[in-house]
């Protein structure tokens, strides 16, 4: 920092200013700095300056899986606001798993983030205590609760599946399944399952929930082939399938075309999510839609708000979800 003082003529408290705060520097300060920094090829240590203003400027986001690209969106929103408010974002994955979410906390909080982002409302008792104790705040997201442990930006995954059921009840069709491929620690995935079972005894009364849920199957398109073809053998006689995801749904979905099953006549199908691949699929792909990345953006936001000490109007917010229409239901 001396020598990007020296090479700017200011002083080294000016480059601690310019970084810290460059906003509130002339522009004619900021620039010779920032000239100063390019030409010695200064690297802040970040790690020492945390060390003395006791904050990381960084937010822990816990997410189930890197590879899914609805978290990813999510993530996205996330960042681009923290970004412009001087964070970054820092990311564990629990792979589904609640124990595994309890090592990435406790890993995280061991860098000291200022914040917490987590997917999902359900937790070990061991999380909760932990990121109690940290008082640090804390978002969740990808769902709803009447109990957050701090924050909470989502929607009723129960609400959206309930609300996907009444919709192919008024389109006439007759014997629905669910399908899904739920891992033991895919509390969202279970969620939508109860909100189907909600559903079908709100709009269809007296007749069973019928379900085809696999436990050990990848979350991949490939799986929705496999998940159609248990459905067909189970309930021969269904009409549509509400899957818990569009991911699934797109994989059954051109598994139907291969087979010559025509859609949505012989068989209808709707999904969950409003992925892109299931919007360029022929059909389209019938699903409920999430804001995927407003989410990110909202989480992030109230965060920021909290950790400049703003007052924040509603610590929960619910952004909803639409059901999009399409020509495969």
């Amino acid at each position: 920092m001396a020598d990007v003082a020296q090479v700017a003529g200011v002083s080294a408290q000016t480059v601690s200013r310019v970084l810290r705060d460059p906003a509130g520097c002339t522009p004619e300060t900021r620039e010779r700095v920032e000239a100063a920094i390019r030409s010695t090829r200064y690297v802040q240590n970040l790690a020492a300056s945390h060390l003395a203003s006791n904050r990381s400027m960084t937010v822990a986001a816990v997410i189930p899986q890197i590879a899914a690209s609805v978290f990813a969106e999510t993530l996205q929103g996330l960042s681009n606001v923290l970004l412009q408010a001087g964070y970054q974002v820092i990311i564990g994955h629990s792979d589904y798993s609640h124990e595994r979410e309890e090592d990435v906390v406790r890993s995280l909080l061991g860098r000291r983030p200022d914040a917490f982002f987590l997917v999902g409302t359900r937790h070990t008792d061991a999380v909760r205590e932990m990121l109690q104790r940290a008082a640090i705040p804390v978002v969740e997201t990808w769902a709803w609760t009447r109990k957050p442990i701090d924050q909470l930006v989502g929607f009723s995954n129960h609400e959206a599946i309930a609300a996907a059921v009444a919709y192919v009840q008024r389109r006439g069709y007759a014997r629905p399944v669910f399908v899904a491929a739920a891992r033991p620690g895919d509390d969202r995935a279970r969620e939508r399952l109860e909100g189907y079972v909600s559903g079908m005894a709100r709009h269809y009364a007296g007749q069973p929930a019928r379900t085809v849920v696999m436990e050990d199957l990848p979350y991949t398109m490939g799986s929705g082939r496999v998940l159609l073809d248990a459905a067909r053998t189970q309930f021969p006689d269904s009409d549509v399938l509400l899957f818990s995801s569009d991911l699934l749904a797109s994989g059954a979905l051109l598994a139907c075309q291969r087979q010559g099953i025509a859609v949505p006549r012989q068989l209808a199908i709707v999904g969950f999510g409003d992925y892109e691949v299931g919007r360029e699929l022929n059909p389209g792909l019938t699903t409920v839609a999430v804001p995927t990345v407003r989410m990110g953006e909202e989480a992030a936001r109230m965060l920021v708000q909290r950790l400049r000490g703003e007052p924040v109007a509603a610590r929960r917010r619910d952004l909803g979800f639409e059901l999009i229409e399409r020509g495969s239901a």
